[in-house]
């Protein structure tokens, strides 16, 4: 992994025009003005909301090495693009062609992000991103950012329609590519489950010979071909990976055993929740495909943590669930039925699950119906409901915002209770959680 670069070097390689000293030296690449350091590299994005553009100046003063900016801008020294949102990916491929150690990319509906904790805890020295940076933005400075001391390296991608995971892979180009699974996300953009298939499958279909696909074995949409070699996982017995015995601790934590062609391990996951068990599955299959034995993986999957706001339990005078960095159908019911099984009364706290287009009337239903089918003693809806309240009947209780939901819950929770907060990021209720773990004094 060389870096650092010249900014002559990095416009050759993004066909971009520079002006300035081509010899100004390259030794990172950001893309917000208030993480410039002496030779940062300013590559101004231009979002929905926020024009990088006008951080540029800031970003020089800030001791930027250069800009990549759009035409027109005076500042110097600056790499003129078309498009600074493809020039980024274009320098993220460059760093990609220098790196010389296994890439592994994960995607699929849920469990994204938890894979990838759990993958950075089993790879030796493997870099990852801490946060959920899976997206145009977020996977090129995972690339770019990796140390030069790295053994691994695990990208974590998203998608929101077709040719986007695609349009990402020049700057990936896994050696091992993992669906963690496919569900009900982002239908607004998809349509179908099936085109939602079809745009999962582009990672895999980045594959070289030498690369290996890791795939759910219980999903039809993806028994395709591909250049690559297949290792399965689940609890199907045709499993390459199988996971079996499956049990919850009081924190959700579960055990189980997994079993390969030649062995078998009893797995005891840090992680709260029924779905860890498939992706500590997938990342086993992984690990195997790289080279680990079994032992090495399991070690590393038990001293694996989760990533902020994904199933955090705080315990105080009531438990607190922290589930609400982002929803979907599979992700809310697997909340709903780990937090089911924690000693105590149940409460969830959910708010929209959003982009699910035609079906999204049906499955907040269902989600509020599910609760009631489990035995929660109330749900509380915050903001726009689709209909939750509608399929929890009685237990429903409708809250504006987040300040009338925290005053109904002093009303509602009683000591020992669990309290479940879940929904999609744009809902925004971290900061209930916080209050309630305030409340709870956790």
């Amino acid at each position: 992994m060389r870096l650092p670069w010249t900014l002559g070097y990095v416009a050759d390689g993004i066909a971009g025009s520079l002006v300035g000293d081509p010899g100004r030296l390259v030794a990172d690449v950001v893309v917000d003005s208030r993480l410039v350091a002496d030779g940062s590299l300013f590559c101004a994005l231009r979002g929905e909301n926020v024009d990088g553009l006008q951080f540029a100046d800031a970003a020089l003063a800030g001791g930027a090495s250069g800009l990549v900016v759009p035409g027109g801008f005076e500042g110097e020294p600056r790499i003129e693009v078309e498009d600074t949102s493809t020039a980024l990916l274009d320098i993220a491929a460059l760093r990609r062609a220098e790196i010389d150690v296994p890439v592994v990319a994960v995607t699929g509906s849920t469990g994204k992000t938890s894979t990838k904790d759990l993958l950075r805890s089993v790879l030796p020295n493997a870099a990852a991103s801490p946060r959920s940076y899976n997206n145009e933005v977020g996977v090129p400075l995972t690339v770019l950012g990796a140390p030069s001391d790295a053994d691994y390296l695990v990208v974590e991608v998203g998608s929101r329609g077709r040719g986007q995971i695609k349009w990402l892979m020049p700057a990936v180009r896994p050696d091992v590519a993992i669906i963690t699974n496919l569900g009900l996300v982002h239908l607004e953009s998809f349509g179908t489950v099936e085109t939602l298939a079809d745009a999962k499958w582009e990672l895999v279909a980045s594959l070289t010979e030498s690369g290996t696909a890791v795939l759910p074995a219980g999903e039809p949409r993806l028994r395709r071909t591909h250049l690559g070699k297949t290792l399965t996982f689940g609890v199907e017995p045709s499993a390459d990976i199988v996971v079996v015995d499956l049990t919850l601790d009081d924190w959700g934590r579960p055990t189980f055993d997994l079993l390969t062609a030649n062995d078998r391990a009893t797995v005891h996951l840090l992680l709260p929740g029924a779905p860890q068990a498939l992706n500590a599955a997938a990342t086993t299959a992984a690990g195997l495909a790289l080279g680990l034995d079994l032992s090495t993986i399991v070690a590393g999957l038990e001293s694996a943590t989760g990533s902020a706001w994904r199933m955090e339990i705080h315990r105080g005078r009531f438990t607190v669930v922290n589930d609400a960095y982002n929803a979907n159908p599979d992700s809310v019911l697997a909340a709903l039925q780990t937090v089911a099984v924690l000693p105590g009364r149940h409460i969830a706290v959910l708010g929209k699950m959003a982009e699910l287009g035609p079906v999204e009337v049906e499955e907040h239903r269902r989600m509020g119906s599910e609760a009631a089918r489990l035995g929660y003693v109330a749900i509380v809806t915050v903001g726009d409901d689709p209909g939750i309240a509608s399929g929890a009947g009685a237990i429903a209780h409708a809250a504006d915002d987040a300040e009338a939901a925290m005053a109904m819950l002093d009303d509602l929770i009683e000591p020992g209770d669990v309290v479940l907060v879940k929904a999609s990021r744009a809902v925004g209720l971290e900061g209930l959680a916080a209050l309630l773990r305030e409340e709870a004094g956790t």
